[in-house]
C-alpha cells in the first residue's frame, strides 16, 4: 500500500491510496472467509459454498464491500496517526473507487475534512467592550421573592384580571407573516407572569386578561433569539386565557429562612445572596468580556471552516440541551413532539452558535500557539493545592487522586486563563458599545473630508459639469449566462465503513 496526499478545498484534504493486486486479493479471501456463514447457495451447506461458487451465485462484487471496509480500518487510521503533525481530521472521510482494474489493484480516493488553517491580522491594540454588572439591593430583593415562590401555596382566583406573579394557563398559537412557524403553538401552559419565561413583551400583554378572554399580542423576536429564522421577527400570538392562580407567599423570618436556607437569620442570608449574586455578576461580566474580544478578533480573521466542524458542534449542542432536559424530566424526543420539530429543524437553528464557538476555538488555539502559551508545573501544583484545601487534604494526599483527565482539565484552566489575560493587557477595554463608537467616528471622518475628496462636485463647479453632459446615462447589463450542469461520473462509491470510525476531537472545555 502507498498513498499520496493534495491539498483540497474548503479545509480538505484527498487521500488517494493505491492497494497492489496481491493487497486487494487478500482482503477478498479474508472477507470471504469472514463472512461465507451468511451465505446460502442450493447444493451447498450453509457456509462451505467455495468463494468461486459465491462470486458466481451472488456476482463478482459480492465480498467487495467487506474487503473495502477492512483495508479502510487497517490503514486509513494508520495514515492519520503518521500524517497527524500534517493535518487533523475533524470528521469522516468520503470515499469512493477511484479505480478498479484486474491484474491492476484498487485505488481508493478518501476527501477528509481538517482542522482548517486560521489567519488572525491582528489580535493586539484593538478598542474592545468591556461588561461589567453591578448588584442592587432589588436584585437581592428579587432574589428574597424566589425563595418564599418555591415555599408558596397557589390558589385558583375568577373574580378579577391576571398581574404580574399569577400563574396563568393559557393557550396559544403564534404566527409571522401569517404563517405558523415550528414551537410557536401550546395548549394548557402554564406560565408566571414576570418570570421572563417568554419573549420580551410577551407576558406584559397577558396582563390584565380575563378568564376566557382572547387576545392578539404582538410582540418581536430578539436579534439574539436562538432560531435564525425567527431573530428580529414580528410575531402575533393568539392567545386565550384559562385559568388564573394567585400566589400566596410564607411571612420571611429567621426561623424560615433557616428551614428553606441554611441560614440563622434573614440578616445573614440576604448577605450571603448578595455575595452569591456579586460572584455571579463578577463571572457573567468576565464571560462577556472574553466574549467580545473574542468577536472583535474574529472580525480580523480568516478561516475556511469545513462543514464537518459545523456539525459536530451541533451534536455538541443538541447532546448539551438534551441533559438540560433530562435535569427537567424530559426527553428530547418528547420535547420534539410537544414543540412540534423534527431534528432537522431543531438542529438548524444552532448553526450560527455553532459557528461562532468553532471559530472562538479556532482563534484561542491559534494564539496560544503563536504566543507560546503553555501552563508551568509549579502553575499546576498550585492549582491541586488549593483544591486540596478545599477538600481538607494536603497536597501529596489530594495528588495522588488525581486523574490525568484532570489534570489535562487544570492545565487546559491554566492556559485560557493565561491569553485572556494577555489580551486584556494587550487591547484596550472601553466601557460602552464600541462598534457605535466606529460608526460615529467614520460618519465624523467623512463629514470632515473636502467634497472633492468625498466624491461630490462643490459647489461652484455643478452647474458647469451640468451643462457639459448632455448624453443620457445608459443603464448597464449584465449577459445571462447559461446555468452549469454537473458531469456525471462513473465512479462506482463505497459505503463508510460500520467498524471503525474516526473519532472527532473535542473543544476542551474551561
Amino acid at each position: 500500500m502507498n498513498y499520496t496526499q493534495t491539498t483540497g478545498e474548503k479545509s480538505t484534504v484527498k487521500l488517494t491510496i493505491t492497494f497492489t493486486e496481491e493487497e486487494w486479493e487478500s482482503a477478498i479471501n479474508k472477507a470471504y472467509i469472514k463472512t461465507r456463514g451468511k451465505f446460502t447457495v442450493p447444493g451447498f451447506r450453509k457456509g462451505k459454498a467455495p468463494k468461486p461458487v459465491l462470486e458466481n451465485y451472488y456476482g463478482k462484487g459480492v465480498f467487495f464491500e467487506e474487503a473495502f471496509n477492512a483495508l479502510y480500518n487497517e490503514h486509513y487510521f494508520a495514515i492519520l496517526e503518521k500524517e497527524k503533525d500534517n493535518f487533523t481530521a475533524v470528521g469522516e472521510p468520503e470515499l469512493n473507487v477511484e479505480s478498479m482494474e484486474e491484474g491492476k489493484g484498487v485505488v481508493l480516493g478518501a476527501v477528509v475534512p481538517v482542522k482548517p488553517e486560521v489567519e488572525i491580522e491582528k489580535y493586539t491594540g484593538l478598542k474592545i467592550r468591556k461588561y461589567e454588572y453591578n448588584v442592587s439591593d432589588e436584585d437581592v430583593e428579587k432574589e428574597v421573592r424566589r425563595l418564599q415562590s418555591g415555599a408558596a401555596e397557589t390558589a385558583e382566583v375568577s373574580d378579577r384580571e391576571c398581574r404580574k406573579g399569577d400563574v396563568v394557563n393559557i393557550d396559544f398559537s403564534g404566527t409571522v407573516d401569517g404563517k405558523k412557524f415550528e414551537g410557536g403553538t401550546a395548549d394548557g401552559y402554564d406560565l408566571e407572569l414576570g418570570s421572563g419565561a417568554f419573549i420580551p413583551g410577551f407576558e406584559e400583554r397577558v396582563e390584565g386578561m380575563k378568564i376566557g378572554e382572547q387576545r392578539d399580542i404582538n410582540v418581536t423576536f430578539p436579534e439574539t433569539y436562538q432560531a435564525d429564522n425567527l431573530r428580529g421577527k414580528a410575531a402575533v400570538f393568539a392567545v386565550k386565557l384559562n385559568k388564573i392562580s394567585e400566589k400566596r407567599y410564607p411571612e420571611l423570618t429567621d426561623e424560615f429562612v433557616k428551614a428553606h436556607a441554611g441560614c440563622e437569620t434573614v440578616e445573614d442570608y440576604r448577605k450571603k445572596t448578595r455575595e452569591r449574586l456579586e460572584k455571579s455578576a463578577a463571572n457573567r461580566g468576565r464571560d462577556e468580556t472574553e466574549g467580545s474580544i473574542l468577536a472583535e478578533i474574529a472580525n480580523f480573521t480568516k478561516v475556511d471552516i469545513p462543514d464537518a466542524m459545523i456539525e459536530s458542534e451541533i451534536d455538541r449542542i443538541v447532546q448539551e440541551f438534551s441533559y438540560r432536559l433530562m435535569y427537567q424530566g424530559l426527553k428530547l424526543d418528547d420535547y420534539l413532539k410537544y414543540t412540534n420539530q423534527k431534528m432537522p429543524e431543531f438542529r438548524s437553528q444552532y448553526v450560527t452558535e455553532a459557528r461562532r464557538r468553532v471559530l472562538s476555538q479556532l482563534i484561542i488555539d491559534k494564539i496560544i500557539r503563536a504566543e507560546g502559551i503553555k501552563a508551568e508545573q509549579e502553575e499546576i501544583d498550585a492549582k491541586i493545592e488549593e483544591q486540596a484545601k478545599s477538600v481538607d487534604k494536603t497536597f501529596e494526599e489530594y495528588k495522588k487522586s488525581v486523574e490525568p483527565r484532570q489534570l489535562e482539565y487544570i492545565a487546559n484552566d491554566i492556559v485560557i486563563t493565561k491569553l485572556f489575560d494577555f489580551l486584556k493587557a494587550n487591547n484596550e477595554l472601553v466601557d460602552g458599545d464600541v462598534n457605535e463608537e466606529k460608526k460615529s467616528a467614520k460618519k465624523k471622518a467623512v463629514s470632515e473630508k473636502p467634497a472633492e475628496n468625498r466624491g461630490e462636485t462643490p459647489a461652484g463647479e455643478k452647474k458647469e459639469k451640468a451643462e457639459k453632459s448632455t448624453e443620457k446615462p445608459v443603464k448597464k447589463t449584465t449577459p445571462k449566462t447559461a446555468p452549469k450542469t454537473a458531469e456525471k461520473t462513473a465512479e462506482k462509491t463505497v459505503k463508510k465503513p460500520t467498524k471503525k470510525t474516526a473519532e472527532k476531537p473535542t473543544k476542551k472545555e474551561d
